[in-house]
C-alpha cells in the first residue's frame, strides 16, 4: 500500500529524531532477562510522545494498546524485541563510520524497535485508532537465547485467541520469516567418583564421559531442517585431578515437532547408556520454542504477501522467505498467523561487530508505517 504524501513528509521530518533515538537506545544495556533499563526508557519515551495507557508487564514487555475497547476486542500485534544477546550491564559501545552504525545489538533488534516506536508516536500524536479491532504495540523482552521468548509467551498468555495476526519487526529487510523453527535446550551435568590423577588412575572421569556422550549425540543422522549443537562445556578442578563433574549446554532445532521429538528420544537413549554404567546424569530443560501448529495457510500467505509487497515497495528488494526462531514461534504454535521482517539492512548480528546501514533506516521507517497502515488508517 503506497503511503500518501503527508505520511512521507512526516517520516522525512522525523527521520533525524528517529536516528537520535536509535543512537540513544542502542547504548542502553539489555541482556535477556535483564531488560529493565530499556523497558523503562521506552515506556517513558512513548508517554512523552502522547501515548496513553502504556504499561510494563511482569515479563518486562512495554505495551501500548490502541483501540482496545473491551475484553473481546480482536487484536493485531506489532512487536520488536528489546533484548540483545550480549551480557553487558554497562553502556554498549557505539560508533558511526563509513555510513554505518556499529553497536552490539543495533540491528537485532534496536533499529526495529525504533521503527516501531516511531510509528507508535505518529499514532499517539494524531490519536488514531483502528477501523476495526485493536492494535498492540509491544516492545517484547526475552526474545533471544535463554530469554526463551518470554515476552511473546506473556503476550499470548494474556491476550490469547483475541490475537488474529502477529507482526514481529526483527532481523533485516531482505528476509521474511513465515515459519517457526522449534528448539529444545538442555543443561546436561555428569558426575563420577573422580580422584587423584595418579593414585586413583582408572576412576571414571566426568569430562571423558561427557566427551563420549557428545560423540554419541553427534553420530545421529538428521532430516533436512534439523540441527543440533553443543554450545559450551565446562568442568573439572585441576590438571592433576580426575574430574568429578562436567556439564554442557546442548540444543537441537527442527521445523517439525515430530523431528524435535525424535531428537529428544535420541538424547534420552544416549543418557540412559551412561546411567546404566553408574554415571550420574542430569538433563535440565532450560529453553523450549515450539514449531507452528494448525495455522491457516491462506491467512499466513496473506500476511506474507502483504509484507513482501511492502519490502519491494520500500527497499526495492525481493526478500528471501525462510523459517526462523523468533517471537513469531509463539503465536504460530497456537495456530495464529505471524510474520517477521526487519526495518533495516546490515550485517554481523550476534557479533560485537554488528552494524546497520544508515541509508537503510529511512526506507525501514517507511516499511514500518506501510505495515501498520493496513490496520490503522494514516492521515
Amino acid at each position: 500500500m503506497a503511503l500518501n504524501k503527508k505520511v512521507l513528509e512526516y517520516i522525512d521530518l522525523h527521520r533525524e529524531e528517529a536516528l537520535q533515538l536509535l543512537l540513544t537506545l542502542a547504548k542502553i544495556p539489555a541482556p535477556s532477562n535483564h531488560e529493565e533499563k530499556r523497558a523503562a526508557f521506552c515506556k517513558a519515551w512513548l508517554e512523552a510522545q502522547g501515548a496513553e495507557g502504556v504499561y510494563i508487564d511482569d515479563a518486562f514487555n512495554v505495551i501500548y494498546p490502541v483501540g482496545v475497547s473491551g475484553p473481546d476486542t480482536a487484536l493485531t500485534v506489532f512487536s520488536a524485541h528489546s533484548d540483545v544477546v550480549f551480557p553487558d550491564t554497562e553502556e554498549l559501545p557505539l560508533f558511526t563510520e563509513n555510513g554505518r552504525i556499529y553497536c552490539p545489538g543495533v540491528g537485532d533488534d534496536t533499529a526495529n524497535a525504533v521503527a516501531l516506536m516511531t510509528v507508535a508516536k505518529y499514532v499517539a500524536q494524531f490519536k488514531l485508532v483502528p477501523q476495526t479491532g485493536g492494535v498492540l504495540f509491544v516492545i517484547t523482552a526475552g526474545e533471544e537465547g535463554l530469554g526463551n521468548a518470554k515476552g511473546a509467551r506473556r503476550i499470548m498468555a494474556e491476550f490469547g485467541r483475541r490475537v488474529t495476526a502477529f507482526f514481529s519487526l526483527d532481523g533485516t529487510g531482505d528476509e521474511i520469516t513465515n515459519g517457526a523453527i522449534g528448539s529444545k535446550r538442555f543443561r546436561i551435568r555428569m558426575a563420577t567418583e573422580g580422584g587423584h590423577s595418579y593414585w586413583d588412575f582408572g576412576n571414571r572421569n566426568a569430562i571423558a564421559c561427557l566427551a563420549s556422550l557428545i560423540d554419541n549425540l553427534y553420530a545421529i543422522k538428521v532430516d533436512a531442517g534439523t540441527t543440533y549443537n553443543v554450545g559450551t562445556i565446562e568442568g573439572g578442578t585441576s590438571v592433576n585431578t580426575i574430574a568429578q563433574s562436567a556439564e554442557m549446554l546442548y540444543e537441537f532445532r527442527a521445523e517439525r515437532n515430530e523431528s524435535l521429538a525424535g531428537m529428544e528420544a535420541h538424547l534420552n537413549a544416549a543418557i540412559e547408556l551412561y546411567r546404566a554404567k553408574g554415571v550420574k546424569v542430569e538433563a535440565e530443560l532450560i529453553g523450549e520454542r515450539p514449531c507452528a501448529v494448525g495455522v491457516d495457510p491462506g491467512k499466513e500467505r496473506e500476511l506474507a504477501t502483504q509484507t513482501e509487497k511492502a519490502v519491494r515497495e520500500h527497499y526495492g528488494l525481493s526478500p528471501v522467505f525462510r523459517p526462523s526462531s523468533t517471537d513469531c514461534n509463539i503465536p504460530l504454535s497456537l495456530g495464529i498467523p505471524a510474520v517477521s521482517v526487519g526495518c533495516c539492512l546490515g550485517k554481523g548480528a550476534h557479533t560485537r561487530g554488528e552494524y546497520v546501514e544508515l541509508s537503510s533506516l529511512l526506507p525501514g521507517l517507511r516499511l514500518a508505517f506501510d505495515l501498520i497502515s493496513r490496520y490503522i488508517a494514516l492521515l
